[in-house]
């Protein structure tokens, strides 16, 4: 169990847990577990962590897409987004590069996830570690984390 999968069954959320043996030469986690669980790639989706000049949030989109730090930082509220330092990531989410997960992190970020998701009825996030993904309902992991959905692909 990870905090991601222990959040989840504690707020009585409807999850599939999906684990499969990562590779640990792939540089791509998204596409390796889309790949390897037989899922199409426009349902498996990243957990991106981003500074706003001091606060950082967490973007959840599609692993085949950039993010849009501008849409990012308009969904926000703020002036501007970057990518947060890694070591930073890590030690407030809990988890490590590749297996950051939306759900039960260390501290809570807000949290804003691709309006893309919706147009599913269940996508995959990660579980918590490299090569563990969580199916859920959009709707279920927004209402989990507080989230938002917005354009925040390029």
């Amino acid at each position: 169990m990870t905090p991601a999968i222990n959040a989840a069954k504690k707020a009585k959320i409807d999850i599939v847990v999906r684990e499969y043996a990562h590779d640990p030469a792939c540089d791509s986690y998204g596409l390796e577990a889309a790949e390897k669980l037989g899922v199409d790639p426009e349902r498996v989706f990243k957990t991106l962590v981003a500074d706003l000049g001091g606060e950082l949030v967490v973007a959840v989109i599609p692993v085949k897409k950039m993010l849009g730090l501008k849409h990012l930082a308009k969904a926000a509220g703020a002036k501007k987004a970057a990518m947060a330092d890694t070591s930073l990531v890590e030690r407030t989410t809990g988890y490590v590069l590749g297996g950051v997960s939306p759900l039960g992190q260390k501290k809570r970020l807000r949290t804003f996830i691709d309006a893309s998701a919706t147009a599913h009825a269940t996508i995959l996030v990660s579980g918590g570690r490299r090569g563990l993904d969580i199916e859920i309902a959009p709707a279920d992991l927004a209402r989990m984390t507080g989230s938002d959905f917005a354009q925040l692909t390029q």
